[in-house]
């Protein structure tokens, strides 16, 4: 269903105005929407982890020690992502 003349400009006053009193959140809106986003930064954690985590129990198995701290900072990056993409940081945006 295609907007009216009225309706576009009514729209674009709304979306200027947001802009003007809260340019934070207008900005959060115009990055589209944070679900997808978050699901795939929450994925590329655990796969992080998950990499990490192999990392290190070959470098314990083969006791070369450069590859298991490689993969312990493998971990907390992981460990980063996964918990920037479950919105912790953003705890403050958001309704209660």
């Amino acid at each position: 269903m295609a907007l009216s003349e009225e309706e576009r400009r009514r729209l674009e006053k709304l979306e200027q105005e947001l802009a003007f009193s809260d340019p934070d959140l207008y900005q959060r809106l115009q990055a589209g929407a944070p679900g997808k986003h978050h699901r795939a930064t929450m994925v590329r954690g655990v796969l992080m982890l998950l990499a990490g985590f192999a990392l290190v129990i070959v470098g314990v198995a083969t006791e070369i020690i450069v590859v298991g701290v490689a993969g312990f900072l493998l971990m907390i990056a992981g460990a980063h992502w996964f918990l920037n993409g479950y919105g912790l940081q953003d705890r403050h945006w958001r309704a209660p």
